[in-house]
């Protein structure tokens, strides 16, 4: 399982808990590789760390599943990280995105970008069917939390 911006290795304790056989984090964030590290040591040779930006990173071979949680948010180009997902999976890709409601919304513009110059982006049901279909995924599942 490769799990692109894997942060701390949330997910990836999880995933190894359940049985998973190796999990891959690529993170851009050296200190998040590195907290990955600590928590997930108990594992050993199942966790393989990546330092590196995902469409660039040397990430070897076809994964199960790859992952894109909390990733999208953030990303300017996420066609182009939904095609490196799409390249990278032999089975399926999982990823979340955030959705606007008028609550919530304006909040987080104000407290993201406004406050601390961190552009985020949202994203429309039709717009991640074309993304992830025009990336060559054929059944997409869209899921609201």
């Amino acid at each position: 399982m490769l799990d692109i911006g894997g942060g701390s290795g949330r997910v990836g304790e999880l995933v190894l808990e359940a049985g998973a056989r190796e999990w891959v984090n690529a993170d851009i964030a050296q200190e998040m590789l590195d907290l990955s590290q600590k928590r997930l040591a108990r594992f050993g040779d199942k966790v393989k760390l990546v330092h590196g930006d995902a469409l660039t990173a040397p990430l070897e071979g076809k994964f199960d599943i790859v992952l894109a949680l909390g990733f999208f948010d953030y990303q300017s180009d996420a066609h182009l990280f939904v095609r490196r997902m799409a390249e990278l999976t032999s089975g399926s890709a999982v990823a979340s995105f955030p959705r606007w409601n008028w609550l919530k919304g304006p909040v987080r513009k104000l407290r993201y970008e406004v406050i601390n110059n961190c552009p985020i982006f949202n994203y429309t049901e039709r717009e991640l069917r074309f993304l992830f279909g025009s990336a060559g995924f054929g059944h997409i599942l869209i899921r609201q939390g």
